[in-house]
Order: C-alpha cells, then sequence, then structure tokens
C-alpha cells in the first residue's frame, strides 16, 4: 500500500475539521541489508524534528475555555459535530481504532485485509496485479477526545533497499458514534521484470503526539495478474 511508479503528485485531501495534502518522498538512502524494516528513530529523523505541542484536555476542559467568546465556542460546537455535549467524558487520551482496510481496483472485487491483533499478518498478505491501479480505503472509529493531526504512514523495502516512503495527513476528528472513512489518492503499481516481486512494508497511524494506533508490518507480492 503506497507503493506507486515514480514520484506521485501531492493531492488534497478533504476530510473531517482540518484539510492537509498527503506528501510523498522517493528516498535514496539505502538500509543495511541485515535490517528489513528502518527503524523509528530513522522515520522520526526523515519526518524532521518533533514539534512541541501544549498539554492535552479533555473534552470538558476545551468547551469550558474561552467559553465567553462567542466565535471560539460556536466553532468548538461545530468540530464536536453530533457529540452530545451533555453527557461527554472527561477521558484526556482520544482513541483511534481502525476498524477495516481495503484496497479498490477498477474490474476487481474489493480486496478486504483482515487486520491481526499483533499487527504481523501471517505470509503474504496481498497481491497486487503489475501496471493496476488502485486505492486504499479504510473506516476507523473515534473515541473519548479529539484526535489532533491523524496521519497515515507507509514505507516499502525490496530485498532490504527502501524504495518508497510516503504520508497522507488525514486531519482532525472529534468522537462520534459513527466510523469515519478515508480513501486514500489512487496510485498504480509498477510493472516489468525488476518490479515483480516480493515487497516488505509498514504502515502506521499517528497523530500530532506521535502516538501510534496501529502499526502493521507485512509482506506483499507485485505479479503479472491478481493472485
Amino acid at each position: 500500500m503506497g507503493f506507486v511508479e515514480g514520484n506521485k503528485e501531492t493531492g488534497e485531501s478533504s476530510v473531517e475539521g482540518d484539510k492537509s495534502e498527503g506528501t510523498h518522498d522517493s528516498l535514496s538512502r539505502q538500509p543495511s541489508e541485515s535490517s528489513v524494516y528502518a527503524t523509528d528513530q530513522e522515520e522520526e529523523d526523515e519526518d524532521g524534528n518533533k514539534i512541541e505541542l501544549g498539554p492535552q484536555c479533555t473534552l470538558k476542559e476545551q468547551l469550558e475555555k474561552d467559553k465567553d467568546d462567542e466565535s471560539l465556542r460556536k466553532w468548538k460546537e461545530q468540530l464536536l459535530g453530533s457529540v452530545d455535549v451533555n453527557n461527554i467524558g472527561e477521558i484526556l487520551e482520544p482513541e483511534v481504532k481502525i476498524t477495516s482496510l481495503s484496497i479498490i481496483s477498477p474490474g476487481k472485487d474489493d480486496i478486504v485485509l483482515p487486520i491481526p491483533e499483533n499487527g504481523k499478518p501471517q505470509g503474504l498478505w496481498f497481491t497486487l496485479k503489475e501496471g493496476s491501479h488502485y486505492i486504499l480505503k479504510f473506516t476507523f472509529e473515534v473515541s473519548n477526545n479529539i484526535v489532533s493531526g491523524l496521519k497515515y504512514t507507509n514505507t516499502v523495502w525490496k530485498t532490504g533497499v527502501k524504495v518508497d516512503s510516503s504520508k497522507e495527513m488525514l486531519g482532525t476528528f472529534s468522537p462520534q458514534p459513527e466510523p469515519y472513512t478515508h480513501e486514500m489518492p489512487e496510485e498504480t503499481t509498477p510493472s516489468g521484470l525488476f518490479a515483480r516481486g516480493q515487497y516488505s512494508a509498514r504502515s502506521k497511524f499517528l497523530d500530532d503526539d506521535n502516538k501510534c494506533y496501529l502499526e502493521i508490518n507485512y509482506t506483499f507480492d507485485i505479479r503479472r495478474d491478481w493472485a
């Protein structure tokens, strides 16, 4: 997932809350062949220095702040959407649960990916056809508190060499009973003899505090045709 041929054009993703552009970097630095996956420290260095954020507040504390400012109050109520402000909890940490992951490709039945509890699917997780167009679709639930700066990152290696790294900023989301749905920009798998074969990858869902809600380390194939 998140693997394309050449550079991908930056696309804008419209979601609840913030609207941010996804980014895609082609990286030439090669990790040692003894390490299949990059270290967390390497990924942090590539993303730049971590931004220091202010102290986190519960939803009740957020609503109490600047309550005399009418414009701020309305903005907060709009952000919270369907949340019952009279029945909200006082839990500090937001919770994000990824409930489904699917690969959608024209003329092909959707590939629904099972999400293992340990984040490590057994064997090949999926197979992509070379030169095919596809979209990654996922749904997620937000509870307890507002999650700020939710983003999706994906890094791909082949024979121990990093071949692709991408990041998509999803936005800020308030807790609600209904799940959110997001579709990534369309991508195209590479084709040709050197593109075919097995890849290893790591996908993460993180927020502004670099709290990781899901990390999946997996392998996938690119073949002449769908498996």
